[in-house]
C-alpha cells in the first residue's frame, strides 16, 4: 500500500473542503508580520514563543511538512529566506500563489519527508515542522534526517501528536482502540481509517518522538502541550499534543 499517496490524495480533498490547517494568511497578516506582528502555531491553539524563534532574517528555513501558506509567509515577512516541502499539491498551491500575491521567491519542493532529503548536510539554521509526522509510521529517521540538515547550532521546532487522540471514537467519550494505532498491521483500524476518511495515520509515543530526537544527538531546550482545540477532550483540558524546541550541538 502506497500509504502516502493515500495521504496526500486525503489532504488535498480536505482542503478543497475547507480543512483549517489548509487556509493561508490574509495580505492583512502578512503586512502585520512585516512590522514583527505576528502568530504562528506548531498545534492546535497555542502560539509559539517568539523566542524560540529569535531573529529571523536573513535565516534558511525549512518548513518541513509545513505546506499551507501559514508559516512561510510569515517567515519572509520577517526576512528569512524559506523552503516549503509537502507532499500536498493544494498545500503547495497556497505557498505558490500567497509568495505570487506577496512578492516574494520561496523554494518550493513537493515530496515525501519520509524519505531521505535531498539536502547538503547543515543546510538550514531552522526546521518548522507543525503536527504531521502522525501520518508517517515510522519518525525516527526523520529526526535524523533534521540533525544532518541543520546547521550547528540550528534549531528544530516540532509539533507532535502524542497518541491519546487515537484511542477514542468521534465522540472522544469511549474507548476503542488499543495502541499504537497502526492500520497498516490492524485491519480493524484501517477499515476504521477508510470510513471516517481520515487517510492512514498512526499513533507515536513521546518516547519514539522526544526520545527519537534526542537519540539523533538534539538537546531539548524546551516544550509545552497543547489540546484538539474543540471536542470532549479539550473542553476537559486533556493535552494531545506537546511542542518542542531542540538544538543541535
Amino acid at each position: 500500500m502506497d500509504y502516502q499517496k493515500i495521504n496526500a490524495d486525503t489532504i488535498d480533498r480536505w482542503i478543497e473542503n475547507g480543512w483549517q490547517w489548509g487556509e493561508s494568511i490574509t495580505h492583512d497578516e502578512y503586512i502585520k508580520a512585516t512590522k514583527g506582528v505576528f502568530e504562528v502555531k506548531l498545534t492546535p491553539t497555542k502560539n509559539v514563543p517568539k523566542n524560540w524563534l529569535g531573529d529571523l532574517k536573513n535565516k534558511k528555513i525549512l518548513g518541513l511538512a509545513s505546506g499551507g501558506g501559514q508559516q512561510m509567509p510569515i517567515f519572509k515577512a520577517l526576512g528569512a529566506d524559506c523552503t516549503i516541502l509537502d507532499y500536498s499539491n493544494k498545500q503547495l498551491e497556497s505557498e505558490r500563489k500567497i509568495a505570487q500575491q506577496e512578492g516574494y521567491n520561496i523554494e518550493i519542493i513537493k515530496a515525501d519527508m519520509s524519505k531521505p532529503l535531498t539536502f547538503e548536510d547543515e543546510t538550514f539554521d531552522i526546521i518548522f515542522h507543525p503536527v504531521s509526522n502522525c501520518y508517517v509510521e515510522k519518525v525516527k529517521p526523520i529526526w535524523k534526517e533534521c540533525y544532518r540538515i541543520l546547521k550547528k547550532g540550528g534549531r528544530l521546532l516540532s509539533g507532535l501528536d502524542i497518541g491519546i487522540n487515537y484511542i477514542f471514537d468521534e465522540d472522544e467519550k469511549t474507548l476503542v482502540n488499543t495502541l499504537p494505532f497502526n492500520p497498516l498491521k490492524n485491519k480493524d483500524q484501517l477499515d476504521q481509517s477508510i470510513k471516517n476518511d481520515d487517510g492512514i495515520q498512526f499513533s507515536h509515543t513521546i518516547e519514539e518522538q522526544v526520545n527519537g530526537q534526542l537519540e539523533a544527538g538534539f538537546i531539548l531546550k524546551s516544550l509545552y502541550d497543547d489540546t484538539n482545540g474543540e471536542g470532549n477532550l479539550h473542553e476537559h483540558n486533556v493535552a494531545s499534543f506537546i511542542a518542542t524546541l531542540s538544538q543541535k550541538l
